[in-house]
């Protein structure tokens, strides 16, 4: 597993609340957030490093997406 920073698109409300709408990998893909299933403070344990941890589907698979605070990343697997 490692670390990949991604650039993403998100709409943020008038109190705040932050809703991740796109993944934009870093070869250019883009993936379309299809749902947020859960958002909580925690640790990314396979790469390292702590933010707000967002549980989301994408393309019917749940994966996890971090914001550190500075720059949101995943952990991907070496192959992708």
């Amino acid at each position: 597993m490692r670390k990949v920073y991604v650039d993403v698109t998100l709409k943020q409300d008038k109190y705040g609340t932050i809703v991740p709408l796109t993944v934009t990998w870093e070869d250019g893909r883009k993936f379309e957030i299809d749902r947020v299933l859960d958002v909580r403070r925690a640790a990314a344990t396979k790469v390292g490093g702590t933010g707000v941890r967002f549980t989301v589907r994408i393309s019917g698979r749940e994966t996890y997406l971090f914001d550190d605070g500075e720059r949101w990343f995943v952990e991907a697997k070496d192959r992708f």
